[in-house]
């Protein structure tokens, strides 16, 4: 190789401090769990009241995200791993986008069924900013670091079921937070939206979708939880999951199929 294609080569790569490993992406995982549920606590948390009064989604909502904000922020920083979180080499097929778009669909109907008389300007604020910093916060952790750490020793089926696991072992301390016996089943709804979300990263080939599918999913449940219309999204969150969790594997087999047959006839050539 000469050294002007060398260099054009190293310039098209991203800039990593860092070298992806296991151990950083399970090391931020933990980090940021440990700053969000911290704050969770010292505030006082009861989850199911958070979106009670504005008071609650401030406490309880808006500053543990904007604390795991700035720690994400800063591991994503240190390791130098922004382009690699953020962005795909190769996308799956565009069908693929039908759990995504089907979820998008109904947490817009979710909230267009709401009756919001009794929400707040202040509410709907830190509704909104709280939301756009699950979505961040949650796809950067656990679909942007931790998924190109487990790509650095584990093949694709394996990155899709620990990220995804890792995702909803997340919401397990919830059983200690209010929610009690349900934060089991709030687990496992988990790892299907979650493989849901990592349909979005790998079909658009980026986690902006991600997060903006999240941010839009909690932003639709959480505002509807204080409201007095019926929860859509939630009724439907297990069939989501469900379908997603059947959905992944069969698509990532199918997937794993092709590059073995394509590198078969590489070789052939």
């Amino acid at each position: 190789m000469s050294e002007k294609s060398s260099m054009l080569q190293q310039s098209s790569n991203p800039v990593l401090r860092v070298r992806p490993r296991v151990a950083w992406g399970v090391l931020t995982y933990f980090l940021y769990s440990a700053v969000f549920y911290a704050i969770f606590v010292l505030n006082g948390v009861d989850y199911k009241r958070v979106g009670e009064s504005d008071q609650t989604l401030l406490l309880w909502y808006v500053i543990p995200l904007s604390g795991g904000a700035l720690l994400t922020i800063i591991m994503a920083t240190v390791y130098g791993w922004w382009r690699l979180s953020l962005f795909e080499k190769r996308s799956l097929s565009r069908w693929t986008m039908t759990l995504p778009i089907l979820m998008m669909v109904i947490a817009i109907v979710n909230m267009l069924i709401g009756d919001f008389a009794h929400v707040t300007p202040l509410m709907w604020l830190y509704l909104i900013v709280g939301s756009i910093l699950v979505g961040f916060n949650e796809e950067m952790i656990n679909r942007g670091q931790l998924l190109v750490a487990l790509r650095s020793r584990f093949g694709e089926t394996g990155v899709w079921l620990l990220s995804t696991a890792m995702f909803a072992v997340f919401h397990l301390p919830n059983i200690f937070l209010g929610i009690g016996a349900g934060a089991l089943f709030q687990v496992l709804i988990a790892f299907g939206l979650g493989s849901i979300f990592y349909l979005a990263r790998r079909s658009t080939g980026t986690l902006v979708f991600s997060m903006i599918l999240h941010g839009l999913w909690d932003f639709s449940n959480f505002s509807i939880n204080i409201s007095t219309s019926f929860p859509i999204a939630g009724a439907l969150a297990p069939l989501l999951a469900i379908a997603a969790a059947i959905t992944v594997p069969i698509i990532l087999r199918r997937e794993k199929r092709r590059d073995i047959a394509q590198s078969v006839l590489r070789t052939r050539i």
